[in-house]
């Protein structure tokens, strides 16, 4: 049989939909092999969030065929949507398909073992308008299953090349949701984390009567699933229905990403960013009146063109105030085609190294006053790894909890929170779920 080896970079989207390409290529007779072996066919899911995804998408391609000449190489993803002709003039490269048309690769592969040349299957992606709904045939073996639900942007960020590479917002049908849902509990997955480009768009595009918490209805009334976490959100698309959900069905995490990007109001302008800093304040303070305990990690982008040492000072106490229990901290990539790219006042890159330090040692002292406030409480949690005799898994607060008892993966326990310890804390165990 022949064999294929696929390779991911990015978001938890491209995540997946590199695993739904592996169930079709799996279901085509195909052998999957590690991306360092040899291989007949190598698939790289490519990222253009930063000039660096694009850099690292072009040298795993070169190393594919060093691997070997005569492999075909298929790249997909969005830095092959929006540079096609790019990707196409590295050796090796057979297939291109952008971030469409992913349904069909094993035929476009195949094609290209018959033939000769470059087959080229990116089209416009702002005239897709359909969800592009590949079903996960494999499961990779897994507490956590990540369900993509939505494709697309249209906020156009300033700095954002994603709308230019994922086109308008598309929404999977309910009743796909519902039986993707239903195979990846039935498959042995304990968790499911619903994503999207833009998830709390989620049925913008199917006329406004279907929204992200009909969604999440359709996956908590999967009978034998123990929880559902949702992954990034924008904070002005939090409704009321959601808060209920979460407070109503403790397998609805208590757990919210919502990136806020910066912390002054004039970086936010910058970036056509659609709130201020004390909208933002307003909503977080509603989502923790409303969810008592929850968890709220953010993103943080710092030396953003047009930044100078007082904004960055402004969002440093502004995200010193809001205490988020998790930060991502990103230093700004100039990324080509954006907005962004074309501003001036560009910040030096030693400026930029020095303030992604200073922002992320507040992110360590948030994250730790966050897991502190915890302890002595006792919380449910999801057991996923054991290493070296210690067991660890997830509060549904997102909270790592290790223990020294020995829990198979999947086992759900009411475990006490002790003390702190490596990335989380240490606990005891109080009782084990049936």
């Amino acid at each position: 049989m022949p064999k294929v080896a696929l390779t991911t970079l990015g978001c938890k989207v491209n995540q997946f939909e590199t695993e739904t390409m592996e169930g079709l290529f799996k279901r085509a007779g195909y052998t999957v092999v590690p991306f360092e072996a040899r291989a007949d066919v190598y698939v790289i899911n490519t990222c253009s969030v930063t000039s660096l995804g694009d850099r690292k998408s072009r040298q795993i391609i070169r190393r594919a065929h060093r691997e070997n000449e005569r492999a075909v190489i298929a790249v997909c993803g969005c830095y092959a949507q929006v540079a096609p002709e790019e990707i196409k003039a590295i050796e090796g490269v057979r297939v291109v398909l952008g971030t469409k048309e992913r349904a069909q690769i094993v035929d476009y592969v195949e094609c290209a073992l018959r033939e000769d040349g470059i087959l080229d299957g990116v089209g416009d992606i702002m005239q897709a308008h359909t969800f592009e709904d590949i079903p996960l045939y494999d499961s990779p073996q897994r507490t956590r299953a990540f369900l993509k639900i939505e494709d697309g942007c249209e906020n156009f960020c300033s700095y954002c090349i994603i709308p230019y590479a994922r086109g308008p917002v598309k929404s999977r049908a309910l009743s796909h949701i519902r039986a993707e849902a239903e195979k990846l509990v039935r498959a042995g997955f304990h968790e499911i984390v619903l994503t999207g480009i833009h998830l709390g768009a989620y049925g913008r595009d199917l006329g406004g009567e279907v929204t992200l918490a009909d969604a999440c209805r359709e996956v908590l009334s999967v009978a034998g699933l123990r929880r559902l976490r949702l992954g990034s959100l924008e904070s002005l698309e939090l409704s009321p229905e959601l808060f209920a959900l979460i407070r109503e069905d403790e397998r609805f995490c208590a757990h919210l990403h919502l990136p806020l990007q910066a912390g002054s109001d004039a970086v936010l302008r910058a970036m056509n960013r659609h709130y201020d800093t004390a909208e933002f304040a307003r909503l977080i303070e509603g989502v923790r009146r409303e969810v008592p305990g929850i968890a709220i990690s953010t993103d943080i982008i710092v030396g953003f063109p047009g930044e100078t040492e007082e904004m960055f000072a402004e969002s440093l106490a502004f995200v010193a105030r809001l205490g988020f229990s998790r930060m991502h901290v990103f230093p700004y990539s100039r990324r080509t085609g954006t907005p962004a790219a074309r501003m001036t006042d560009q910040v030096p890159e030693p400026v930029k190294k020095e303030r992604v330090h200073r922002m992320q040692a507040l992110a360590r002292e948030k994250t730790t006053a966050f897991e502190q406030s915890f302890l002595g409480e006792t919380l449910r949690v999801l057991f996923e790894t054991r290493v070296d005799g210690v067991t660890d898994g997830l509060t549904d607060n997102y909270i790592r909890v290790y223990v020294a008892d020995d829990l198979p993966s999947g086992t759900l326990a009411a475990v006490r929170l002790d003390r702190l310890y490596r990335d989380g804390v240490w606990g005891s165990v109080v009782r084990v779920e049936k």
